[in-house]
């Protein structure tokens, strides 16, 4: 990887946010607390309950408080990266399409790194990027190459409520040569995403079935050609994040990546919670 791209612009969430691994604390009385607590008195008994209480409202409101954050690779030119915070890797070897974890964090502005997997000498991103409470996915997208897009991070806020006995399905646009789409289903008589364009982010939420999405080049009438078709059966009460990657002309991109949907569970159904 030859280019150096070097960005150094402070970006305010809802912009921008970084990565970094938060170690949890737990606390936990001795022996000697245990037979206190089982043999005090009632007074004792109601004190210690009280004193419960506090610490759950206290640790309640300390996670209302925190931001959990998760990285997508999704530059289909850019190698497998590495992810540094204030000078420390947080995530190594992320390969394209990957989708980490959340990772929970204090509001703050962090120093935000990405190199080259196992060369922290080539650097592709470097920047101060801020961190608020709330669910955010900080997605790199764009090309090393630049033949279509410019190599970038975007942020995207995520939605993680309960869509109650229906699913809610973002996509978000990540296909650098691919223009802005409309997302219909049954032939183009429902109409679930209009014009979004690359670096968008729309959301829809439906009952829960099986439906085959249909990606075609977006319209005034939402009737262009279908270029791509996807199987996709979300369930009831689960929030996902369905990417579009790869390229529409893959022969002539600067790599030979297929345009696809990479769809992953954000929240609900077992895996996805957090």
């Amino acid at each position: 990887m030859a280019r150096n791209h070097t960005r150094r612009r402070a970006l305010s969430l809802i912009g921008s946010t970084g990565i970094v691994a938060i170690a949890g604390c737990t606390g936990g009385g001795d022996e000697s607390d245990d037979e206190e607590m089982s043999d005090g008195s009632n007074g004792e008994e109601m004190n210690n309950g009280t004193e419960n209480e506090t610490m759950d409202d206290s640790e309640d409101e300390m996670n209302e408080s925190m931001g959990n954050v998760r990285v997508a690779h999704l530059s289909p030119d850019a190698p497998n990266v590495d992810v540094w915070v204030d000078g420390d890797a947080v995530l190594e070897d992320v390969p394209y399409r990957a989708v980490s974890d959340y990772l929970e964090l204090e509001p703050g502005t962090y120093a935000v790194k990405i190199t080259a997997a196992g060369d922290p000498d080539t650097v592709v991103f470097d920047d101060d990027l801020e961190v608020g409470e709330g669910d955010y996915t900080v997605a790199a997208v764009g090309e090393l190459a630049e033949e279509n897009r410019p190599f970038e991070v975007a942020v995207f806020e995520d939605d993680l409520s309960d869509p109650g006995e229906n699913a809610r399905i973002r996509l978000v646009h990540a296909s650098p040569d691919a223009p802005a789409v409309d997302v219909t289903v049954g032939d183009g008589e429902t109409v679930l995403v209009e014009d979004a364009a690359f670096g968008d982010a729309a959301a829809v939420e439906v009952p829960a079935d099986m439906y085959t999405l249909e990606v075609r080049p977006a319209t005034e009438t939402n009737d262009g050609d279908v270029v791509a078709t996807f199987d996709v059966e979300p369930e009831a009460g689960t929030v996902s994040s369905a990417f579009a990657v790869g390229y529409l002309k893959p022969k002539s991109a600067p790599v030979d990546e297929p345009f696809d949907l990479e769809v992953v569970v954000d929240h609900g159904g077992g895996d996805g919670d957090h």
